[in-house]
């Protein structure tokens, strides 16, 4: 007969196991996304050369990403792991749709690195729920309770003051193309939900499967758009007057493809919630450590509206993942089902 004792020794393993995994996943998250973030901000605002030269080759950037994350998903297919692809018949049309929102994204997002700094593109790109809970209501019929509503407006409030600025005559907000940009990639990510929403309700496919085929289709357009607009011999003219670039830009490509590693890890020890959490704190640290290490201005308005973003943000989380509890418990124990989507770039 096991004592007592016996039992709750093997149980306090247990969650320190549990613990230092989720400590690993975390830690993980935030090393590789922050290499990521780093390289992104460095390559967007660095000048190559005595002409100063800047990289303006986004389209580029985001096929170099599209590969290495389409790569990886070769690999664990390859290597038959137990989250090897399994059967997969999803249509086509729906990853070419998918994919196509997916790389546009990061395409927008990048662009509008030209015109606000790296913070305020990550603060921008961390508003996501509001276009999932537009496409929700307005395409999906969802409802939501009114907290989500209270997130979503103090997130909304956040970034308006954020944007704001108190000129000496006329105060008023900041918005312009960089901010319409990634207000167009926000829009990308919510058709990207939208449609992932879809493919998990009416097909069968898991995290690698919709990882392999986002990008390879991504990869695929990518390079038509590429020839078309005649950006590939441009790059390539980049490269060899300035090949320390490639070295930054394979690191940046190759630190997100394992931070993607770490997204699905975390996603299938501890399920979407936990994970979706991880991700908002490393977002949070990745903007701090911009403004630490490339001296962006940053004022008490510029804190407080990232305050109202981020609180708002792990109040979503933390209230989803106390929903979901109830309802695990209220469907006897039955855990949740690994959502197959990346991490949307920043």
């Amino acid at each position: 007969m096991v004592s007592g004792s016996t039992l709750h020794r093997a149980s306090q393993q247990g969650w320190t196991q549990r613990a230092l995994n989720l400590a690993f996943c975390a830690g993980g998250i935030i090393v590789c996304y922050g290499a990521f973030s780093f390289f992104q901000e460095k390559i967007t605002i660095k000048t190559y050369g005595e002409k100063n030269e800047k990289f303006i080759f986004m389209q580029a950037l985001v096929f170099f990403q599209c590969i290495c994350n389409l790569l990886l998903a070769t690999i664990v297919k390859n290597n038959g792991a137990k989250t090897a692809i399994i059967m997969d018949n999803v249509p086509s049309f729906m990853y070419s749709i998918c994919s196509i929102s997916y790389f546009l994204a990061m395409l927008f997002s990048n662009m509008a690195l030209e015109w606000v700094n790296y913070p305020t593109q990550i603060l921008g790109k961390s508003c996501k729920p509001i276009p999932i809970m537009l496409f929700g209501v307005f395409f999906a019929h969802k409802r939501y309770p009114l907290r989500k509503y209270f997130y979503v407006l103090l997130i909304v409030i956040g970034m308006a003051i954020f944007l704001y600025k108190p000129g000496k005559q006329v105060k008023h907000f900041e918005f312009g193309a960089g901010e319409l940009l990634l207000c167009a990639s926000l829009a990308m990510d919510g058709v990207t939900g939208a449609v992932q929403d879809r493919i998990r309700h009416y097909y069968t496919t898991d995290k690698w499967a919709m990882m392999f085929s986002m990008n390879a289709f991504s990869s695929a357009f990518l390079s038509i758009m590429l020839v078309v607009s005649g950006e590939l011999i441009a790059f390539f003219n980049f490269l060899v007057a300035y090949p320390g670039a490639l070295r930054e830009i394979l690191l940046f490509s190759v630190s997100g493809a394992i931070g993607q590693c770490f997204i699905f890890k975390t996603v299938t020890d501890f399920g979407p919630l936990t994970c979706s959490i991880v991700t908002t704190l490393r977002k949070l640290f990745s903007l701090v450590f911009s403004i630490l290490l490339f001296s962006h201005p940053y004022t008490n308005r510029h804190i407080l509206g990232t305050i109202l973003v981020f609180a708002a943000l792990l109040l979503d989380a933390l209230d989803s993942r106390k929903n979901h509890q109830k309802e695990k418990e209220k469907n006897g124990g039955i855990g949740y089902k690994p959502i197959p989507v990346e991490e949307k770039r920043t």
